[in-house]
């Protein structure tokens, strides 16, 4: 392949991803993580260094751990069960394969169950699942805020020589 599709492919996945940090079942920042990663190949590492996918890549694990524990602490904050914070957890990749209506119930639903279980208080269980809604809600932001940090550690290390 010539070297411009391999960066159009590059171009793809990195907007493919941002996309997908949002929307449902689409790995986002491992996207834009592997056109990145891909764009620096192409320039044989030349000004986007291995160092610098590295740093990439450290984001990206980051962002992903982000992504399955910020609603399960979210319900944690709010004194919830263990079994609230593994619902939570549990309920957000359940959620994930729903669309969007189950990325943002299956936190709440799944800390809800979870705290219910535990206590029998339906109130408390509430609070825990508003509690892991808050917490996705906050964990998509920061995994939004993080995926444009890479963007912005990657352009720059295209254009500073």
């Amino acid at each position: 392949m010539s070297i411009e599709i391999w960066y159009a492919l590059a171009g793809l996945l990195i907007l493919v991803g941002l996309a997908g940090t949002i929307l449902p079942a689409v790995p986002g920042v491992p996207l834009v993580f592997a056109g990145m990663l891909i764009g620096a190949w192409v320039g044989d590492f030349e000004k986007v260094s291995v160092w610098t996918v590295v740093l990439l890549g450290v984001l990206t694990a980051a962002a992903v751990v982000l992504e399955v524990v910020a609603s399960a602490v979210g319900a944690k904050r709010t004194g919830a069960s263990w079994l609230a914070f593994a619902g939570a957890g549990v309920g957000t990749l359940i959620g994930a394969f729903a669309g969007i209506v189950g990325l943002l119930l299956g936190p709440f639903v799944g800390a809800v169950i979870g705290e219910w279980l535990a206590t029998r208080d339906m109130p408390q269980a509430t609070r825990a699942g508003v509690g892991a809604a808050i917490g996705f809600i906050i964990g998509t932001a920061a995994k939004l805020a993080l995926c444009f940090a890479m963007l912005g550690i990657f352009v720059s290390a295209i254009l500073i020589d």
